[in-house]
C-alpha cells in the first residue's frame, strides 16, 4: 500500500501539465507557465495537490525506508531554498490574498509539521530535513499570518463539502499551531472555531453528501471540535 500511494506523488509532483492554475495576472509578465510561477509546488494539476504530494512523500519517507530515498530525491529537488523564496515573491502580491485559502494553506500547514516531526526524530541523516524544514519556513510564517488575517474577517463558516470548508483547514492549522508551540494562533482558531461552532446541534448528516463534495462537513466540524473542547470533553457530546 506504501508503494501504490507514493507511486502516486512520486508521478504528478514535478509533472506540469494539465495544470489548473488559480491565477490572478497582475501584468503581462504573470503570463508564466506554471513551474515559473511556483516553481516548488507546480505539479499535480493545481497548487494545494503539489503540497499534499509533498507531504505525502515526506509520511512515506518518514515510515517507509525502502521508499525513503526515491521519496528524498524528489523532496531535495523541490524544496530548496531558491524555489521556496519565489513561491514567497509569488504569494505575497497583493493581488493573491486569497490565493489557495483556506485548504492549499492548511496542506501546507501539515507538510510543515510533518517536516518539523521528521526532522526530530530522524537518525540516519536529519540534516537533509531540517534544510527543508528551514527552507519553508518564510512561507510558513506568510501563510500563519494570512490566516491570521483571515479568520476574524470570516463572519460564518463555510459548511461546503469542498475546498472551500472551514473545518477541514482550521483542524489542519490547530495541529500546526499547536506542534509549533504557537499559543497566539491556536488561540484565534480555537476562540474562531467556537463561535462558529460550539452552538450546533444534532448535525443533519442526511443531507450529506452533496453532489461535488469530497469532504464531509459534518466530520470535519466534529473531528475541529474535537480538538478543540478536549479540555472538556463532557461539553462535546
Amino acid at each position: 500500500m506504501h508503494r501504490r500511494f507514493a507511486s502516486l506523488a512520486l508521478s504528478c509532483v514535478h509533472r506540469e501539465y494539465p495544470n489548473k492554475v488559480a491565477h490572478v495576472l497582475v501584468s503581462d509578465s504573470d503570463a508564466q507557465p506554471p513551474r515559473q510561477l511556483t516553481p516548488a509546488f507546480y505539479g499535480c494539476f493545481d497548487w494545494h495537490s503539489a503540497v499534499h504530494g509533498h507531504w505525502l512523500l515526506a509520511r512515506l519517507a518518514r515510515i517507509d525506508t525502502t521508499l525513503a530515498v526515491e521519496c528524498r530525491q524528489v523532496l531535495g529537488k523541490s524544496l530548496t531554498k531558491e524555489k521556496l523564496l519565489d513561491e514567497v515573491e509569488y504569494i505575497s502580491s497583493n493581488q493573491r490574498q486569497s490565493f489557495e485559502r483556506p485548504y492549499g494553506l492548511a496542506w501546507f500547514l501539515q507538510l510543515a509539521t510533518e517536516l518539523d516531526e521528521w526532522a526530530q526524530e530522524e537518525k540516519e541523516n536529519p540534516d537533509e530535513i531540517y534544510q527543508w524544514r528551514e527552507n519553508i519556513r518564510p512561507l510558513e510564517t506568510l501563510i500563519v499570518t494570512r490566516l491570521s488575517s483571515w479568520l476574524p474577517k470570516l463572519s460564518y463558516p463555510i459548511r461546503s463539502g469542498e475546498h472551500s470548508q472551514t473545518a477541514f483547514a482550521l483542524g489542519f492549522s490547530l495541529d500546526y499551531a499547536r506542534r509549533m508551540n504557537n499559543t497566539v494562533f491556536a488561540q484565534l482558531i480555537e476562540q474562531r472555531s467556537l463561535v462558529f461552532f460550539s452552538s450546533d446541534k444534532n448535525y443533519p448528516f442526511n443531507y450529506e453528501p452533496s453532489g461535488e463534495d469530497f469532504l464531509s462537513a459534518g466530520l470535519a466540524e466534529a473531528d475541529l471540535m474535537h480538538r478543540v473542547m478536549n479540555k472538556n470533553p463532557q461539553d462535546f457530546v
